[in-house]
């Protein structure tokens, strides 16, 4: 098996993990990506029908679960029922994640910025804070910022925010962890391939969508955008013993946009 051209070496053989946002395009490479190194996989999302159908394409390894990742309870419950089927938790995906509007801040709605600092905020703190309790040495928490976790654009307040936010939740839990060798690191994809970027990038610009994507290839060094996959290779390093002495790191997945 491979994973787009490369060749599977069970660097996940064994072990089970959680990827919330599941449904998406990025949740979904994760998951194959894993699935394809001999991990269980529970995809964690709010839309049924697509986390079923995802789940379906994975196999016997995958199982899915609809939770609200705002929702403390809904959280447990959906971290303690993947660990319980498959009898222990070795890599949680922090993924899930919204938009918001473009707006400068003195225009930004407060009910919109709200939600976009509850879904990827709070929605990675009780992802990681209820998944504590299940991870032993050797586990990994990988937590999806932005390339504007690193940076910034206007427009984009409540995004920019929310995924800074998320290296000051990942640093102060690589630090806790550490002494019991469960590793915590950010992933920080630049323009991906898929329907939540292009419809960010329509609105950013005003333009029409392949218009779009080509203004925003202008301002990646690589000149292109990445695919799901690529991302899901760097995640998949991440997760695995391949990235053992890695934590508490930012790992900038732009096409260079951070140079």
């Amino acid at each position: 098996m491979s994973i787009s051209g490369m060749e599977a070496t069970g660097l996940l053989r064994g072990k089970a993990a959680i990827i919330t946002g599941g449904e998406g395009s990025i949740g979904m490479a994760a998951a194959r990506a894993f699935v394809a190194e001999g991990a269980s996989v529970c995809l964690i999302g709010l839309v049924a029908d697509e986390l079923r159908a995802g789940a379906a394409a994975l196999g016997d390894a995958a199982i899915w679960t609809v939770a609200d990742v705002t929702d403390s309870v809904q959280v447990k419950a959906a971290v303690a029922g993947a660990a319980e089927e498959f009898g222990r938790l070795d890599v949680v995906v922090s993924n899930a994640g919204i938009s918001g509007v473009i707006a400068p801040v003195a225009d930004y709605p407060e009910d919109v910025f709200d939600q976009v600092m509850a879904v990827h905020v709070r929605g990675s703190f009780l992802v990681c804070k209820h998944s504590l309790p299940y991870l032993r040495s050797g586990a990994s928490i990988v937590i999806t910022s932005s390339v504007v976790g690193l940076t910034s654009d206007r427009g984009i307040c409540a995004y920019a925010t929310a995924k800074h936010a998320l290296v000051g939740l990942m640093r102060t839990l690589a630090k806790e962890m550490a002494p019991h060798g469960i590793r915590v690191n950010t992933i920080h994809p630049g323009p991906v391939d898929n329907e939540f970027q292009h419809g960010i990038e329509v609105a950013a610009t005003g333009a029409e969508r392949d218009r779009a994507a080509a203004i925003f290839d202008g301002l990646i060094p690589l000149a292109r955008h990445a695919a799901p996959d690529e991302v899901a290779r760097a995640m998949l390093f991440l997760a695995s013993d391949q990235g053992s002495f890695v934590t508490g790191s930012t790992l900038a997945v732009d096409g260079g946009m951070t140079i």
